[in-house]
């Protein structure tokens, strides 16, 4: 404990806790990530920490039903939606360290324990847990950066709501560091739920009232209350719970409905949080100047006049968030070329048979795309415009779903669906062989066309797919890939078990104008797909969505989105959209060039 705390207060780190209280889901992580905004328009280097009190290790075996997306990181962490967040807003690359679970903790003492670390102590929450969630926090605060520079400012969310049983050790270990670290370099920020009761709209602080004694009475007392409302509050609401709560009239933010969350940071600058930071956690007082392109972002996003429609096949369209990076990174194309995305939702399951016959969406789908996270299935309906796949990871079993007795649809659609069954469907017709199969589906297919991962671990679902950022190799000038990426070779993160079979790369480029453009560093692996005689078909084994930034798009989603709105898909007109939208980056002069 004595040198992280010696590490911290060397490079003299500041720490903003973001809690919150009422209910969940109110918008700590979009409170975090614009707090973190505020401070790096500063000039200031900006890490994030978000604290999940479950007891799974991470996300990767949560169902998005429950919990939303599993987010992916670089080194292949499988964590928190909101780390996805803090990854957009602040256009930093995190690691699976950044996300702390209750699970993590205990694995972690329970395995010095077994070690005899303790030194035959009884193992106990105090101060056991609470001081292995302290070094955590700080080992990872002071961690450097890919430019190897330590940040300034740690940002940690507290998922969950004050007075859960599940986060008592982590409010008592961030009491334990507030304490430690002095209170000159913690900032506590509570966030709150404003109702709106009764035929004049009263806005009720009550709630919020007992919120911030909650907190306060286990020594995390606020400096700054964000105040989550569907309109601006009041000045008397503000004074009142500035009254109430012990504070300043000027630490009681109202955060309001807005148009598109980018104007968050916007919103709470302009109630002078920024100053209000600077001056709670000692800095030297800068002005945010680099909110200025941030500024004109969000203008962008509202000024859209132009529409583009995409659809979404997934089984979770009930839960917007269980697709939230994709929605986001259809939204970052959109803005980057002046269309606003409408997107629209079929579920799955409403297009499996009846009786053997295929369902009837009554849509026409134009411009489809199919997430990973869903069950591949098939469509009765029109579907001759552009087609973005992401990786083919499956979720559920999807023996009937490309059962053509069962599904007689299938074939005519295949397009619209994974990379992975897309390259199914073309052996079957390269072989003549209807047995053909994934093995995932079928282990005993007279030919397999998608095979296992041989590294993969059968014995166990959590953290053992293929994660992670990993190098594709582009081949050639020549394809859709080149022009978006613009460079030979790309990292993407993935997350995947089953892949391309190698054996039959050949037969499915020499048949249907497929062609494999992209490939892993060993050559081996098949990363991404085009066909050439469509108006835009880009399969992807990687997952494009995890990278995208609001003023970094993901270049497939770029390209997928230029086609939907039937703009030029030509070598020059690619190029040339590609290198306006990367001028245009709020963060541009920090990006270091990672291969993206």
């Amino acid at each position: 404990m004595k040198a992280y705390l010696d590490t911290v207060r060397e490079n003299n780190l500041k720490f903003v806790l973001v809690s919150g209280g009422v209910i969940s889901g109110i918008g700590k992580g979009l409170t975090a990530s614009s707090l973190g905004v505020l401070l790096k328009s500063c000039g200031w280097r900006i890490t994030a920490i978000k604290i999940d009190p479950y007891l799974n290790i991470d996300a990767g075996t949560m169902s998005p039903f429950e919990h939303g997306e599993v987010f992916v990181l670089d080194d292949g962490g499988e964590v928190d939606l909101d780390l996805g967040n803090y990854e957009r807003f602040l256009d930093i690359t995190l690691t699976r360290d950044n996300n702390i679970t209750t699970g993590k903790i205990y694995s972690q003492v329970l395995e010095k324990e077994r070690k005899g670390s303790y030194l035959g102590k009884t193992v106990q929450v105090v101060p056991h847990i609470t001081d292995a969630i302290q070094e955590w926090i700080m080992r990872v605060a002071t961690t450097p950066d890919q430019n190897g520079l330590v940040p300034e400012i740690c940002v940690i969310e507290l998922g969950g709501t004050v007075g859960d049983i599940e986060s008592m050790p982590f409010v008592e270990a961030l009491r334990q560091l507030r304490y430690n670290v002095g209170d000159v370099n913690f900032c506590s920020v509570f966030v709150s739920l404003v109702p709106i009761l009764g035929v004049v709209g009263e806005q009720k602080t009550k709630p919020t009232q007992h919120g911030v004694k909650s907190i306060t009475s286990m020594g995390l007392s606020p400096q700054l209350i964000v105040c989550r409302s569907e309109v601006p509050l009041l000045p008397e609401t503000k004074k009142k719970l500035a009254l109430f709560c012990q504070v300043a009239p000027d630490a009681v933010a109202s955060v309001h409905d807005v148009s598109n969350t980018y104007r968050i940071p916007l919103m709470l600058q302009e109630q002078g949080v920024c100053n209000l930071l600077i001056r709670t956690l000692h800095l030297v007082w800068r002005l945010p100047h680099r909110l200025e392109k941030w500024a004109r972002m969000a203008a962008k996003a509202d000024e859209q006049n132009e529409n583009v429609t995409i659809c979404i096949v997934g089984k979770y369209t009930d839960l917007s968030d269980a697709y939230l990076s994709v929605i986001r990174a259809l939204r970052h194309a959109g803005m980057a070329l002046g269309r606003h995305v409408k997107v629209t939702w079929v579920e799955s399951t409403d297009l499996e048979t009846i009786n053997g016959e295929a369902a009837n969406t009554n849509k026409n789908i134009s411009s489809p795309l199919t997430s990973g996270n869903g069950k591949k299935t098939n469509q009765q309906t029109e579907c001759s415009g552009p087609k973005l796949n992401s990786t083919s990871k499956m979720n559920g079993s999807f023996k009937e779903s490309i059962d053509e007795k069962k599904n007689p649809a299938w074939k005519a659609l295949v397009e619209a669906d994974g990379i992975l069954l897309a390259v199914v469907e073309s052996v079957r017709h390269s072989y003549s062989e209807p047995k053909a199969n994934s093995a995932e589906i079928d282990e005993d297919a007279p030919v397999k066309a998608v095979i296992y991962m041989p590294e993969v671990d059968k014995t166990k679902m959590g953290g053992t797919m293929r994660l992670g950022a990993r190098k594709t190799v582009i081949q050639g000038e020549e394809c859709i890939a080149s022009w978006l990426y613009g460079k030979t070779e790309i990292y993407e993160r993935h997350r995947h078990r089953y892949e391309v079979n190698p054996d039959v790369v050949s037969t499915v480029e020499t048949s249907d104008c497929l062609q494999f453009v992209g490939v892993d560093s060993s050559g081996e692996r098949m990363e991404i797909l085009e066909s050439k005689g469509h108006p835009f078909f880009f399969g992807t084994q990687f997952h494009p969505e995890f990278t995208s930034r609001p003023g970094r798009p993901s270049p497939p989603f770029v390209g997928f989105v230029m086609a939907a709105a039937k703009m030029s898909l030509t070598r020059e007109s690619v190029v040339d959209i590609m290198s306006s939208i990367r001028s245009e980056d709020p963060w541009a002069e920090e990006v270091a060039d990672s291969g993206r």
